[in-house]
């Protein structure tokens, strides 16, 4: 043996050093797939380093855009912008229906400083709702002179005309439109060519007049009111108008007084009388 001579355990480092690493099946100084050869090409070198077919990258996260992609401050000043402006949207839409709305509490309250708001800039022509929205209840009457078979002559009460038509469409599913609108309709017409004297302003006054007996006569008659043989020589209509009280949050008062508006008499064509109108 010389000075070379590892003695009896060279042999076995020696194979310690060249034995595989544990679960490669390489010897430990040898480079791996994935090292770079010592003087290899460079191209060479980065092929080594690019992943293995089926071993994918993890994906980049997406870039943030919008105000996330703002710092936290600018974040800040972005959300403040967004409520200044939607409060001043939402101020502005309540102003604008206020003013177009009808007169109520809140526009009695403050109707000042809506008017400084709307005018002269956003001032508007037109109303949300109808100009003179029905505030009041107007119920139709009749009562009328009738001959009785034996010659005898007598006046009826008053028949309320609208109480029989809301009892006709309460608890009803499917109203008829006669029961809802015939009546009220001929009411207005009436109303809407004759001032409150019952003079007429225009040429289909008497056509409304017509309209308006027609529907009552055939009301009363339906109803029974001249009795067995008997028969209806004139009808005289009136109006009965209160108004819708106030609900409890309001400060306004009105009149619970009932207002008539008297109409004159009317006679009634014999062929009328006679049951003619159907």
């Amino acid at each position: 043996m010389d000075a070379y001579d590892g003695g009896s355990d060279a042999p076995r480092e020696a194979e310690a050093e060249a034995a595989p690493e544990p679960g490669t099946g390489r010897p430990t100084d040898m480079p791996s797939a994935k090292d770079p050869l010592p003087g290899a090409p460079a191209e060479i070198a980065d092929a080594r380093l690019r992943p293995e077919p089926g071993h994918l990258a993890a994906p980049a996260p997406e870039p943030r855009t919008g105000v996330a992609a703002l710092s936290p401050r600018y974040q800040i000043g972005a959300a403040l912008a967004l409520a200044v402006v939607a409060i001043a949207v939402c101020v502005h839409i309540g102003m604008v229906f206020l003013h177009v709305a009808p007169s109520n509490t809140v526009s009695k309250t403050h109707g000042e400083a809506i008017d400084e708001y709307i005018y002269p800039e956003f001032e508007q022509n037109w109303k949300l709702f109808a100009p003179n929205p029905l505030q009041q209840n107007i119920a139709v009457h009749v009562r009328a002179d009738i001959r009785a078979a034996d010659g005898a002559e007598r006046t009826t009460g008053w028949y309320d005309l609208s109480a029989q038509d809301g009892r006709n469409i309460d608890g009803n599913l499917v109203p008829s439109h006669t029961q809802q609108n015939e009546l009220r309709r001929a009411w207005d017409f009436y109303v809407g060519s004759h001032d409150s004297d019952n003079r007429s302003v225009g040429p289909r006054s008497a056509l409304s007049e017509e309209y308006l007996r027609r529907i009552v006569v055939l009301r009363l008659e339906r109803g029974g009111a001249a009795g067995d043989g008997g028969v209806i020589e004139r009808v005289q209509v009136r109006s009965r108008t209160t108004n819708v009280e106030a609900p409890p949050w309001s400060a306004d008062k009105v009149s619970s007084t009932p207002v008539f508006r008297v109409l004159p008499w009317w006679s009634v064509p014999a062929a009328e009388a006679e049951g003619g109108v159907k």
